[in-house]
Formats: structure tokens, C-alpha cells, sequence
């Protein structure tokens, strides 16, 4: 069985996803400890989702498992997740792999996350067939969106809408001073949307020390960790997006040494825009004289409307693709059923064709009528199995064959065949 644990933007408040987000990591090798087949663990900046399959583990025992890796008491996750299951689950993923569950809908960012969430499993170790099958298929249903559909053009990336919010405070953004904390896929993103928007003073920060690296690839100014608070007092626009745990942005590194004549700010003009999750930035900052702070939870709240147009197309090419899925993975699931009853037909036919040889069929016609009504006679209970299947009674046809023939496919390749 497929269960989905979700908590989002729809459902929780970003304090919340920010604790569940500080150590993703320890998730799925806990939930696959506990019992589960197995376990990817999605973390972004405005969900956290756990994908498990089990056949042991009830959702009580999963979120007593996501409590318990994530440090977050199971009290506090009251009323701030929904839980997903079977059929249900593909659909979900697809739709939040194709931007559709997004605080900005058809943004890109995440299908690369769910890409590497998926990864990210098969190097713990906690991925399972089934669950490589359903991620491989998100991927794919989010191309046929990107390529079939008007969702991403109409929808913005978090990066672009958090600039764009920016406008009304920036007359000039070539005259703007902006200070990059952070190196990662999000930064690369930043910096293009910067240098779209005009901004030509760039520099980088980074906390993990791949400032220089990143700096010489794009062509800006590396900041050392040296120079990080003066750099950021220096900043007319500040943005962050590390993966960081912990803040690396204070009111310390803004605030002009405390001596007899030093104002507690530099006294500049400053925005800071937090694109971090956990929240690269100390909420203190936004307290500060001249110092603006715009985050996550800002950001959501100026979200445009759905295109409905295109929402409507994107979220009919996810259902078609989810349909696919369980007809697939049905279909597969009768298979080893349907292989040992051809295997035992033609057993049987292999007996009679070697007896009639040797009673004289020297023309072969005995032997090509007999594999024809093999043919025939197979027909209509392989394309009954695949659609007892597609309506989810495949062990119905599982048991007759059982019955009649006595037949029983191996369950181990039967699951195998059913995850593939």
C-alpha cells in the first residue's frame, strides 16, 4: 500500500514546516527502521511529504515516526497535515511534481526537488519498486504538463514573484547594492531573475564557503566570511536562499558596532527577502530601523490567481496520467498469473504436437491448427485478467486459476511484477 503524509502551504503555518524541514534526512531511514517497504522524503520550502509504502505501518505509526525523526511532538501536527492513500497517492504527487499544489501555480522549482527527493532515497537506501515507479511517472506526467499545457508560463517561480514584490520598493534596480547569501540551485535561479530585472552590483556569500567557486562561474564579487557584515550593512537588497538549519542573517551582522556614537542600524535603506526554509533570516530583522523583511509567508499571501484555463488542462493531463499509472501497475500485478497459465497451455501443447508428429503429421497441419486454438483458447482469459485487474480485482483472476488449474505464481513475483 502507497500512503502519503503532507503537510504544505494549504495546511500548515510555515513555522511548522520550517521544523519539519531542519532534518529531512532522518525521515525515511527511520520510517524504513520501523517497518516500511519504503520511504522518499519530499522537504521544500513550502511542504514536507513523506511517501511510504507499508503494508505494516497504520498512519498513526507514520506520524509517530515523522514526530519522532523530525523532533516535532505529534501534538503540534494536529490539524496541519492530510494523509493520502492508494489510488489517490499518484495523482497527488503528479500534481505537485507538475507546480499545480504550489504557492505559485506552475512554478518549476519543484520538479527538480521531487527529482532529487527521489534520489536522495536511492542513496539512503529507502526507495522501493513501487516507489521508483511512482516518482519516475511524476517526472514524466510533469514534462507532458510543461509540454502540453500554458501552466508554467502562467505561473511564476517564488524567486520571480518575491522581485517582483520588490518593484514597488526599487526605483532602479542597476543602482541597487545586492548581497547573495547562498550557492545553491535557488541562488543560480535568483541571480538570473536579478540580472533580468537590470541589477548589476551583485556579490555572493556563502555559509558553507563555496562563495568563490560560485562567484567566478557567474562572474560576480565572492564575499569572505570576513567581510560578511560589513558586505550586508553595505546592501540595498539582501536575499538569502541556503538550506542552512539555522539562521544566517541577524541583526549582529546589520547592526554598526555599539560604541558611544554609533546608530544601532547603518542607517541605509534596506530590503531583505528570505527565500530560506528553514528561514535563513532572524524575524528580529525585520524590527530593525530601515530594514524591510519579505518572506516566505509574505510572499504567499501576494500569490496571483490561478489561470483557470490553464490549471483546468494541467490538472485533466495529471488525471490521465494517474489513470495510467494504476491501469499499468494493475495489469502488471496479474502478469506472472497470466505467464504460468500460458506456460502450463503450452506445456500442454508441446506434449500433443510431439505425439502427433509421431503418429505421422509430416505436414505440419495438425501441429498449426492446435497452436492456433492454443491461441484462441488464451485469447479471452488474458484480456479478462488485465481487465479484472484494471478494476482492481486481479486476485480474482489469481484464484481461478488457482482453482481450475492449481496453478499459484510465486506472491514474490507477483509483487515484483505489480512495482515494476
Amino acid at each position: 500500500m502507497l500512503l502519503c503524509v503532507t503537510a504544505s502551504h494549504k495546511t500548515a503555518s510555515f513555522d511548522l514546516l520550517e521544523r519539519l524541514s531542519r532534518h529531512p534526512d532522518t525521515v525515511a531511514p527511520t520510517l524504513v527502521e520501523a517497518g516500511a517497504q519504503g520511504a522518499v522524503v519530499l522537504a521544500t520550502c513550502n511542504r514536507f511529504e513523506a511517501y511510504v509504502e507499508t503494508d505494516d505501518l497504520d498512519t498513526d505509526a507514520v506520524l509517530d515516526v515523522v514526530a519522532q525523526a523530525t523532533g516535532v511532538p505529534s501534538g503540534d501536527l494536529d490539524g496541519s497535515y492530510r494523509v493520502i492513500d492508494d489510488r489517490r497517492v499518484a495523482e497527488h504527487l503528479f500534481a505537485v511534481a507538475s507546480g499545480l499544489e504550489s504557492v505559485v501555480s506552475g512554478e518549476g522549482e519543484i520538479a527538480g526537488q521531487v527529482r532529487r527527493a527521489l534520489t536522495g532515497a536511492r542513496e539512503q537506501g529507502t526507495t522501493s519498486p513501487a516507489l521508483e515507479r511512482l516518482f519516475q511517472r511524476a517526472s514524466q506526467a510533469q514534462r507532458k504538463v510543461k509540454n502540453v499545457t500554458a501552466l508554467q508560463r502562467a505561473g511564476r517561480s517564488l524567486v520571480r514573484l518575491s522581485l517582483e514584490l520588490a518593484d514597488s520598493r526599487i526605483a532602479d534596480w542597476s543602482a541597487e547594492r545586492v548581497l547573495l547569501v547562498g550557492t545553491g540551485s535557488y541562488a543560480a535561479v535568483t541571480l538570473a531573475t536579478l540580472r533580468e530585472r537590470g541589477a548589476i552590483d551583485i556579490s555572493v556569500y556563502s555559509p558553507s564557503g563555496r562563495a568563490e567557486l560560485f562567484a567566478k562561474k557567474h562572474s560576480i564579487r565572492p564575499v569572505a566570511a570576513s567581510d560578511y557584515s560589513a558586505a550586508a550593512r553595505r546592501a540595498t537588497l539582501l536575499i538569502t536562499c541556503t538550506t542552512a538549519t539555522e539562521p544566517v542573517l541577524g541583526p549582529v551582522q546589520l547592526q554598526l558596532p555599539q560604541t558611544a556614537d554609533a546608530a544601532p542600524h547603518s542607517g541605509a535603506p534596506q530590503l531583505v527577502i528570505d527565500l530560506g526554509m528553514p528561514r535563513n533570516v532572524d524575524p528580529a530583522v525585520g524590527r530593525l530601523d530601515g530594514v524591510a523583511l519579505l518572506d516566505l509567508e509574505t510572499i504567499r499571501l501576494h500569490a496571483p490567481l490561478e489561470e483557470l484555463q490553464a490549471t483546468e488542462a494541467a490538472r485533466a493531463v495529471v488525471r490521465e496520467a494517474a489513470e495510467h499509472f494504476h491501469v499499468a501497475g494493475s495489469r502488471e500485478s496479474v502478469t506472472p498469473a497470466v505467464v504460468s497459465l500460458r506456460t502450463h497451455i503450452f506445456e500442454l501443447l508441446e506434449a500433443e504436437i510431439d505425439r502427433a508428429r509421431r503418429r505421422g503429421d509430416e505436414d505440419g497441419r495438425v501441429e498449426q491448427a492446435m497452436r492456433h486454438l492454443a491461441g484462441v483458447l488464451l485469447h479471452t482469459p488474458t484480456t479478462r485478467a488485465h481487465e479484472l485487474a484494471a478494476d482492481g480485482r486481479g486476485h480474482e483472476f489469481i484464484a481461478a486459476l488457482e482453482t481450475l488449474y492449481g496453478l499459484a505464481p510465486d506472491a514474490e513475483e507477483s509483487d515484483e511484477a505489480a512495482t515494476a
